[in-house]
């Protein structure tokens, strides 16, 4: 999706709300329309101009993908995937699946070890392994943007500092950024990152979604953003390899404790890594 959806397009967001909470459901005019409140035809057209893919097609993907996820960081079979995902029959995903990644599902299943190398991410020393804080979290509301963009690089930095200058509430204000695609599967190694906020803010109208509540394996990154790459390439290339915890299909939360604009060195930037539980 592009980093700027005019305020026009919010129909986008909410269309693209619906499609992640029923990725693996048969969507029917009726809801598409409903949820923004255009025409079948007029949605269709505005979704494939702003996110360069139609919605059946961006349907699919997020289907491959998450299923590409279960086959990472779970153990289920790759029939179980199949259905979990929505697809009639592990034939139907398999045709699917190799269309889509130039590979099929039972070689990537077994081929972990060369994906994670293709990322860079080399087994580390055991000393070296984080270690999560398995925590709850409650279901919470956020308002927000979005950018499409690789995952380290200033893009984030310019959408954080446009979503700031929207003047949120002092007190009571939590930050936090979602990564809806896994970096490791997407193609270029692109991800959605959504820029939020629990609160409103005070002269700007933004959409607003939910974080789903339910278990996260927490991780703590100190310092700046721009060493939070090194904490995440600890976490792949070390205790994730290795834990029997399975994970869901549910966006990776950063969450800003100690940011920059309620610290005054950056050093003491605290920052939450939560990766979602089954």
């Amino acid at each position: 999706m592009k980093a700027q959806v005019p305020e026009n397009l919010y129909c986008v967001y909410d269309t693209i709300n619906l499609i992640e909470r029923k990725y693996d459901q048969l969507l029917s005019i009726k809801e598409l329309e409903a949820v923004s409140h255009y025409s079948y035809r007029n949605i269709q057209r505005i979704f494939k101009y702003s996110c360069g893919e139609t919605i059946g097609a961006y349907q699919k993907r997020l289907r491959l993908e998450h299923a590409y996820k279960l086959m990472l960081y779970t153990k289920e079979s790759l029939s179980a995937i199949a259905l979990e995902v929505g697809f009639a029959n592990l034939a139907s995903f398999s045709k699917a699946f190799k269309q889509h990644f130039h590979i099929s599902p039972k070689q990537a299943k077994v081929q972990k070890a060369l994906l994670y190398a293709k990322a860079g991410l080399l087994p580390i020393q055991a000393e070296q392994i984080l270690k999560p804080k398995i925590i709850y979290r409650e279901t919470t509301t956020v308002y927000y943007e979005s950018a499409d963009t690789y995952y380290a690089n200033e893009e984030i930095e310019l959408l954080w500092q446009k979503f700031m200058s929207y003047e949120f509430p002092l007190t009571e204000t939590a930050y936090f950024g979602l990564i809806a695609d896994e970096p490791l599967i997407r193609e270029a190694l692109t991800c959605r990152y959504d820029a939020c906020a629990t609160q409103a803010p005070k002269h700007r109208q933004l959409p607003s979604k939910t974080i789903m509540g339910g278990r996260y394996a927490q991780f703590m990154h100190t310092g700046t953003y721009e060493t939070i790459e090194d904490t995440y390439k600890k976490i792949y290339a070390g205790w994730i390899l290795d834990t029997d915890l399975e994970f869901s299909h549910s966006p990776i939360i950063e969450q800003y404790i100690r940011h920059a604009d309620n610290t005054d060195n950056e050093e003491d930037q605290l920052t939450a890594i939560l990766l979602p539980l089954k």
